[in-house]
């Protein structure tokens, strides 16, 4: 029964092989323009083993971050307008997707690459730094350990250089 539930909760992350040839959208989200899917899309390489995963607290875990995060990025008056004509439900499933894959949970990302994703945006570093701050408040939530957070955020820093483009 366990397995059960663990193979159910990676589902609702992983994604086939296949869907590298599947259309980059899923119900419920906005159409795309095609593009070519490939883990380096995610921005970051995975960490080895599972100890990140776990840490995170595997599928349920993550889904609570992402949603913690998307909460207070869409309701501070700092970052609100970044999300106004945001396609949520694709977003809450690419990050789901990436982080996933990058905390070694075996995921497949299928999102756009980061530079491509935020190219039309105009993020500033100040709404990376409130982004950043918003990730860690939801990891502080999840009771995720400061070092723990701080490897993570080690991964995710050099996404800046690919996400601020103002």
């Amino acid at each position: 029964m366990r397995l059960l539930a663990l193979t159910l909760a990676l589902s609702a992350f992983a994604v086939p092989a296949l869907a590298q040839n599947a259309p980059h959208h899923r119900a419920g989200e906005e159409a795309v323009d095609p593009y070519e899917a490939s883990p380096a899309n995610a921005g970051a390489e995975p960490f080895e083993g599972d100890e990140m995963w776990t840490a995170f607290g595997g599928a349920e875990g993550v889904s609570r971050i992402v949603d913690g995060m998307l909460e207070r990025s869409t309701t501070d008056p700092r970052t609100a307008d970044i999300f106004r004509a945001t396609d949520m439900v694709r977003l809450r499933r690419t990050l789901r997707e990436q982080f996933c894959f990058i905390l070694g949970g075996g995921c497949i990302y299928t999102g756009r690459s980061m530079a491509d994703a935020h190219d039309e945006i105009g993020l500033q570093a100040s709404d990376f730094g409130a982004l950043v701050e918003h990730l860690q408040a939801a990891m502080r939530d999840e009771s995720i350990p400061f070092h723990v957070q701080n490897r993570f955020l080690a991964k995710l820093a050099p996404m800046h250089r690919d996400t601020v483009t103002r």
